[in-house]
């Protein structure tokens, strides 16, 4: 592999920090270099102790930004592709999304989802997995990520 970013992942305000390790870990074992982007506000504290002591012992090999807001991101960021991710989407399935090098995983948080006016202002490129039964709002946050970065690398490397 080189170390080109095949794809970053973005969690916009996440709030539970055993989903934020889990993928954390998805981002380590996938070993494709891969850029984890935490905007604010977080429910949690990434203090190196905080992490210390929830046992995180392979955070320190995550490849991790940091934001303020939405808007800080944009402005230090120029993603050409952005795919966003929303339970709202589900006419448009997660396997169809344009994948591509260096292009941007967006998610939002596990209560409320990507905030509305990003989802108002991007639903041209939202995806969701579907699910099938009326029984659940909405998958976990980590499994969806861990599934949609598992369908980037199979498009980006084994089908481009």
């Amino acid at each position: 592999m080189n170390d080109q970013s095949l794809f970053n992942i973005v969690l916009v305000a996440p709030e539970i920090p055993g989903n934020t390790g889990s993928i954390g870990r998805t981002c380590v074992a996938l070993n494709l270099h891969l850029h984890l982007h935490l905007i604010h506000p977080l429910g949690f504290d990434l203090s190196e102790k905080a992490v210390r002591r929830a046992g995180l012992d392979y955070w320190k090999y995550v490849r991790l930004s940091e934001y303020q807001s939405w808007q800080d991101f944009l402005e230090q960021r120029t993603p050409s592709t952005m795919i966003f991710y929303s339970r709202f989407s589900q006419e448009n399935h997660f396997y169809k999304a344009p994948y591509q090098n260096d292009c941007y995983l967006i998610f939002g948080s596990e209560t409320l989802g990507l905030p509305k006016d990003i989802l108002e202002t991007y639903q041209d490129s939202c995806y969701a997995l579907p699910t099938f039964s009326e029984q659940i709002r909405s998958l976990n946050l980590s499994n969806v990520v861990t599934a949609a970065s598992y369908e980037a690398l199979r498009q980006i490397q084994y089908i481009k």
